[in-house]
């Protein structure tokens, strides 16, 4: 039985009671003497942690707004027929699991695109621009992966291409909180 005697003490209980809930994780570490860590058989990759970045902050603003870039994502966004019914999968920030709003939008897409008679359809992982680029990329793909997965238990009867693009190739430009939400999403793209 465990007492609690102060206030501090008692937010820590619900941190520790957690992390015997959720097990022990293995370290492992690579030639180059970079860690990983295993949990239930996942290999995640090595990064800093991730934070938010305030939305003032210039440098990070500039890398994806100046006018050159805009265009030329803009143009290899709009590869593939992207069928403007079709609504983006949005997630939570630095998660891959789908939200029950996430479920319910795969579920529209689901049927709008047996509805279509879509044989082909590209599911682009994406993420903000918060995070190094590799670790962006993986949560891209597992983004991607997991509306696929869940497009087959719906018994859809299309050919699911995933591809992640990471932070690399954004939807929205902006850099502000609402934009950011926008990217960290699987865009569908049917291709016929």
């Amino acid at each position: 039985m465990i007492i609690v005697r102060n206030e501090s003490a008692a937010a820590i209980v619900p941190w520790l009671l957690l992390a015997l809930a959720t097990g022990c994780a293995t370290q492992s570490t690579t030639s180059g003497g970079e860690t990983t860590a295993e949990v239930a058989g996942e290999e995640h990759v090595a990064a800093p942690p991730v934070t938010e970045i305030p939305p003032n902050d210039s440098a990070t603003a500039m890398s994806r707004t100046s006018p050159p870039m805009i265009a030329e994502l803009t143009q290899r966004n709009s590869s593939g027929s992207s069928k403007n019914y079709l609504l983006d999968v949005l997630f939570d920030f630095d998660q891959h699991t789908l939200r029950l709003d996430s479920q319910a939008a795969v579920e529209t897409n689901a049927k709008r695109l047996k509805e279509d008679g879509a044989k082909t359809v590209l599911l682009e992982g994406r993420a903000d621009e918060v995070g190094t680029e590799e670790y962006n990329m993986v949560l891209g793909e597992r983004r991607a992966l997991g509306v696929k997965q869940y497009l087959e238990t719906l018994g859809i009867s299309v050919t699911i291409d995933t591809t992640s693009y990471g932070k690399e190739r954004p939807l929205c430009f902006e850099h502000s909180l609402d934009c950011w939400q926008k990217n960290r999403s699987v865009h569908f793209v049917v291709k016929e």
